[in-house]
């Protein structure tokens, strides 16, 4: 079986650029330039192999200025990992460890500990490029999980079976495709007992172990092989189903590339994936498909484009706003809607775009311009504005549609200014702050 195709295109700036928006929070300023440089495959390499993670740039603060609680004030889980997307430098492991939040949906919501919701943070950050197989194992026992999905309430006089039919559905087989029954559903949740945990007043949750007088030691059937399994044996089980390869990649594949892989990329993905179940190889044939530099747009997750804005300005975080803000716009890290995860498809509706509108003036509250004492130089002429506002944000690259768009409404807005002294001093200020709001919710900076 061959290689899946590689693009072979000119890896130019805008290229590498896309890259860095879907294999991570967008460039800091040159970075795409100094990605471009390096021609696609080393380009690729650096984001799979990065060096030890240096986070860049001054410590998160709330509006007053202290230092951050994750662990304890309400919306600083949100806001501290938003920092760490913002300030990383490994892209592609921040990355990665937002994928295994949706793909392993976990909500507070539901286990009530943002400790243990940071532990499981931590722990898909560390297996963001290795073995799928450990990953689902570590996830399959994880405290947070455990509580999520009713773990420890799963025991042998009365199993549960939330996580043995999500871990087949969601995690490993995916859901009418034949892959797996009713029984097997019953069987697996049997083959899951035995985790424990105790619960204390003023501790809550604590002590997760596995308790062997809780586990179901009888004979299981599952996927038609019987034995007497436990926890291990069903994730072995779902990873080595036949159905298991076809199903992971299609759902990695989806995370960077809008479009279905053809047939002849899902089996060379496919044959890469089972030669260990490691995840890096398979992102690597991912991240130099042609697809996803020649293919359609794709709509940033409402995380991804502020973290991208402020790492293109060298802004950080400095308010804990940033949680409700993120619950506006659809997406408050540690909350996903349900086991499912985030639907994507709901980015970008009427709802949500509210909230994507308000995180830009977030951002450029604190920079805004004051028309009541316009900068010395400041010019009146639409295309000059127009040049300003995109000077602010790096000089975006946008269709001619979009900025087609932006003059004509620079020129209106000004028009309007009339022949009064005051107006003409205040206008063009006025209009350019408007456009740095109307280039950052444009749709050249909503997708990539």
């Amino acid at each position: 079986m061959g290689a899946p195709p590689a693009y072979r295109g000119k890896f130019d700036v805008p290229r590498a650029e896309r890259l860095l928006w879907r294999a991570g929070f967008g460039p800091r300023p040159g970075e795409a330039e100094a990605l471009a440089k390096l021609g696609l495959d080393r380009a690729v390499h650096a984001l799979l192999y990065p060096a030890r993670e240096k986070l860049v740039g001054p410590a998160p603060h709330d509006e007053k200025g202290r230092r951050l609680a994750p662990a304890d004030a309400w919306g600083h889980d949100h806001c501290w990992w938003l920092d760490r997307m913002v300030r990383t430098s490994r892209p592609l492991v921040e990355r990665m460890t937002l994928v295994w939040h949706d793909w392993f949906a976990t909500s507070n919501a539901g286990v009530g500990n943002q400790r243990l919701m940071l532990q499981q943070n931590a722990l898909f950050r560390t297996h963001a490029l290795g073995s799928f197989e450990q990953l689902l194992v570590d996830v399959t026992k994880d405290p947070a999980m455990l509580l999520w999905l009713n773990g420890t309430e799963n025991s042998k006089s009365s199993p549960n079976e939330n996580y043995a039919r999500e871990m087949m559905e969601l995690f490993t087989l995916g859901a009418d495709r034949g892959a797996y029954t009713e029984r097997d559903v019953r069987e697996q949740a049997r083959s899951l007992t035995g985790w424990q945990n105790r619960w204390k007043n003023g501790v809550g949750d604590y002590d997760f172990h596995y308790d062997r007088s809780q586990h179901d030691a009888g004979t299981k059937t599952v996927f038609h092989s019987h034995g007497r399994f436990d926890w291990h044996a069903a994730c072995r089980l779902c990873v080595s189903h036949p159905k298991h390869a076809s199903f992971f990649v299609r759902k990695l594949w989806g995370y960077f590339v809008p479009t279905a892989p053809d047939a002849a990329t899902l089996s060379a993905l496919e044959a890469i994936y089972r030669r260990g179940r490691q995840v890096r190889p398979v992102l690597q044939a991912i991240l130099r498909h042609p697809a996803l530099y020649d293919g359609p747009r794709m709509t940033k997750p409402p995380v991804v484009h502020v973290a991208g804005l402020l790492r293109r300005i060298g802004a950080g975080v400095t308010t804990d706003s940033w949680s409700w803000i993120g619950e506006l716009s659809g997406q408050q890290l540690f909350y996903p809607p349900n086991v499912a995860g985030w639907d994507d498809t709901r980015w970008l509706d009427t709802a949500t775009y509210r909230g994507r509108w308000i995180g830009v003036q977030r951002i450029l509250q604190d920079r805004k311009l004051d028309p009541g004492h316009p900068p010395a130089g400041e010019p009146g002429d639409a295309k000059a504005v127009l040049a300003k506002a995109l000077k602010f944000w790096k000089e975006p690259a946008l269709s001619a549609a979009t900025h087609a768009a932006l003059l004509q409404f620079a020129q209106s807005a000004l028009a309007d200014a009339g022949k009064e002294k005051w107006k003409r001093e205040q206008y063009p200020v006025l209009v350019e702050n408007a456009l740095r709001q109307l280039i950052a919710v444009s749709p050249d900076l909503q997708t990539s």
